[in-house]
């Protein structure tokens, strides 16, 4: 019988390592094989960590930023709410976000919101404001609901005429 096969596994053939089976033919695996292998293995571990790097830092980065325009909707509408809700845009590559929240204590969407626009860079744990809007209660966010809109809002066509 040959080394593979044990006499009592009812002649099916058990599966060994490859490294094994080539030190009992005599043959070891060459120097220049396993420096290649092991250099495969190392570049796709140091791949992989700096993908993982590199996706801590922009997740690290877009939550300061989404701190700021919460902050930055505070400071502009003169209330501390908490319950705001965060539009971001996910299609580009832009730092536009749309931040709502209530005007008059309540629910979300309870009363009437005021919707802001907010750009940029942060600057002092703060956003600039480039624009924005009003929403009756219990309205959704859509062009057709939106009144008194000011800044660059009315010239992009956020809002209706």
């Amino acid at each position: 019988m040959s080394a593979s096969v044990s006499a009592d596994d009812g002649g099916r053939a058990r599966r060994e390592p490859v490294w094994p089976r080539l030190r009992e033919l005599g043959r070891t695996p060459d120097g220049q094989r396993r420096l290649l292998e092991g250099g495969v293995l190392a570049l796709a571990g140091v791949l992989l960590a700096t993908a993982t790097i590199n996706d801590l830092v922009r997740q690290t980065h877009t939550n300061h930023r989404l701190d700021a325009d919460l902050r930055t909707w505070r400071s502009y509408a003169h209330r501390d709410y908490h319950n705001l809700s965060i539009s971001q845009d996910v299609r580009g590559l832009s730092t536009r976000e749309v931040v709502c929240g209530n005007t008059a204590p309540g629910g979300l969407k309870q009363r009437v919101q005021l919707c802001l626009v907010i750009t940029g860079p942060v600057k002092r744990g703060r956003r600039t404001v480039s624009g924005g809007w009003y929403l009756p209660p219990r309205a959704e966010n859509l062009r057709r609901y939106r009144y008194a809109c000011f800044g660059p809002a009315v010239a992009e066509g956020r809002c209706p005429r």
